[in-house]
């Protein structure tokens, strides 16, 4: 499985060396892992499973 950075407020994909710059703000993800998330297509920051129920126009879900 493959490991991912992610800026925790955009949810852009990062670099390692901006990892080690601002770590309280980047987070590692997991990619082809069995757990399922959904994210917004707009704001590319993950929401819950409600809210992508809600407007399932605009999610993505990751995973299974």
């Amino acid at each position: 499985m493959a490991k991912v950075n992610r800026s925790a407020s955009t949810g852009r994909f990062v670099k390692e060396a901006t990892v080690r710059r601002h770590p309280g703000t980047t987070v590692r993800q997991t990619i082809g892992g069995q757990a399922t998330s959904y994210r917004s297509a707009i704001t590319g920051r993950f929401v819950t499973e409600a809210t992508a129920q809600r407007h399932p126009a605009n999610t993505i879900k990751e995973g299974n």
